[in-house]
């Protein structure tokens, strides 16, 4: 066997072993949150039949992305609006990130400026739950009246230490001040792949964990629109055939009431 041919063998190693601990992951995710999915796919079909909004928040430096994945994307609803704030956007700087999202009442703060009011709904979304941005976004949208519903890995914030820096202040967990809560099972460290005993690890899945979340409690909620004769709001590719002039009611009736369009 020639070293090429060895590299390949280990780079196709590699890819299954990652492209493994993700079905696994996803296996998990599916195994647990079937009624919480179906409950909060209940909620934000309330909303959108009402012609209300759905607002995402991913307060946490790669947590941002997952606000963003289900944001006038096509197959998603055009009723979500994300609430994309530059305080811990990766864009802003990394290291400004880590620090805004460990700021007790910056969460709170964005809650606010967005205009949140009661018999909203509000999706947060970080990957371990645990930082003071993420807790104080839920209990001040609580104090709102709006009904929340987080995204977060059960186990890695139980096994984060009590007195983690990354903690907000009252040492509480997402999953604990939320309305309902769908796990996405992420591991703590995020990463699943060991490189050798003695390697690095790495395959980060938080991402992946938090799309494959969020993209089933859309389809849910489509799904639930659709069984109760409604026609379900849905973005169409810009680049597909008669996509912009789908697109084009669904900007018209929301522009100007969701932040980003």
């Amino acid at each position: 066997m020639t070293s090429e041919s060895a590299t390949r063998a280990e780079v196709t190693r590699l890819g299954e072993a990652y492209a493994d601990r993700l079905r696994g992951l996803f296996d998990a995710v599916l195994e647990s949150n079937g009624d919480a999915i179906a409950d909060a796919a209940g909620v934000l079909a309330d909303r959108v039949a009402a012609d209300r909004l759905i607002h995402v928040y991913g307060p946490g430096g790669h947590s941002n992305l997952a606000a963003q994945e289900i944001f006038y994307r096509p197959g998603s609803l055009m009723h979500v609006s994300a609430i994309l704030d530059e305080g811990t956007l990766l864009s802003s700087g990394a290291l400004r990130s880590t620090a805004t999202e460990r700021t007790p009442g910056y969460g709170a703060d964005v809650v606010a400026a967005a205009g949140l009011v009661d018999g909203d709904v509000l999706v947060l979304v970080n990957a371990f739950g645990i930082n003071s941005a993420v807790i104080d976004a839920a209990r001040e949208a609580r104090n709102r009246g709006v009904t929340t519903v987080g995204v977060s890995s059960r186990a890695a914030a139980i096994e984060a230490p009590a007195d983690h820096p990354a903690r907000h202040p009252d040492r509480l967990n997402l999953h604990d001040v939320v309305d309902l809560h769908i796990d996405s099972h992420v591991p703590t460290g995020d990463t699943v792949i060991e490189l050798g005993p003695a390697g690095p690890w790495t395959g980060g899945v938080s991402t992946s964990a938090n799309a494959f979340c969020l993209q089933w409690l859309i389809m849910t909620t489509i799904a639930v629109l659709t069984e109760r004769g409604h026609q379900a709001p849905v973005w169409r590719s810009r680049n597909a055939a008669g996509g912009d002039e789908a697109n084009a009611r669904g900007i018209e009736r929301l522009q100007g009431r969701v932040t980003h369009l």
